[in-house]
């Protein structure tokens, strides 16, 4: 009988052997009733999330780190010819250029870089990712508080606490529970191309803390009279705290920051 792999500490892996939360994952990866054309899975393990996405794509790359699950992965998933076995850093593969998805059971030491990754890929279309719950709520604004990678990326991308997963549900158990969070690549972004990179100066500037306060940091490059202008129109009191300022309100403050004095 095979001994059973030792966990790699390195690689911060949690097994998920939670079968219902694995399920769960995979139906938000993929609703019921679709099937996504190209699902790029992030780690894949012992194969517990890739046997239940496996028949909702037609193609599925299952990335996996760890040479020493590679081959038991292979022969697990032989005769399932939509899936192939990559055994490689997920973070070294090239996005594909075709529309494609990200799923996985993210290892918790590596979430930003992965996260990173996916908003880089031009062909992205959304990713559902297991993260710590901590992670999951600060990008998503579930404290009440929005982060600054959040607030920027948002005219593109949708940020979304899609679920909870307890930290029983992994083997070894972790110290702490996790957060499923979907990231969706709007259809039609909130802003076009050119009105981006103001966007990006706006939230940047908004973020940097010079002058102690949002409002006295955007002030340093647009003036007090357009800055009240912008918070009256936003509905923002003068003393809120960047991170206290919702996506929908940075859109309005950019509306009126973004506009050229004549």
């Amino acid at each position: 009988m095979a001994r059973p792999t030792r966990v790699s500490r390195a690689l911060s892996q949690n097994f998920l052997a939670d079968r219902a939360a694995a399920g769960q994952l995979a139906r938000l990866a993929v609703p019921h009733g679709r099937q996504t054309p190209l699902l790029l899975e992030v780690g894949a393990g012992k194969g517990a999330l890739t046997e239940l996405l496996a028949p909702r794509c037609r193609s599925l790359l299952a990335y996996e780190i760890d040479p020493r699950l590679v081959p038991a992965l292979r022969t697990r998933f032989s005769r399932t010819p939509q899936v192939r076995v990559i055994g490689e850093d997920f973070l070294t593969a090239r996005p594909p250029r075709t529309p494609f998805s990200v799923a996985g059971n993210v290892p918790f030491s590596r979430t930003a870089a992965i996260v990173d990754w996916c908003l880089r890929a031009p062909a992205l279309t959304d990713a559902t990712l297991l993260t710590q719950l901590e992670y999951a709520r600060k990008r998503t604004g579930d404290y009440g508080s929005w982060t600054r990678l959040t607030v920027l990326t948002w005219p593109r991308y949708e940020w979304r606490l899609a679920g909870r997963v307890g930290r029983h549900s992994f083997r070894p158990v972790p110290r702490v529970d996790a957060g499923i969070i979907r990231i969706e690549r709007r259809r039609t972004p909130l802003l076009d191309a050119a009105a981006y990179e103001t966007w990006r100066q706006l939230v940047e500037l908004g973020f940097s803390g010079v002058g102690g306060s949002l409002q006295a940091s955007l002030r340093r490059a647009h003036g007090r009279r357009r800055v009240d202008a912008a918070f009256r129109a936003a509905r923002l009191d003068a003393r809120a705290l960047v991170g206290e300022v919702p996506p929908g309100a940075w859109l309005r403050l950019h509306e009126v920051l973004a506009v050229r004095a004549s």
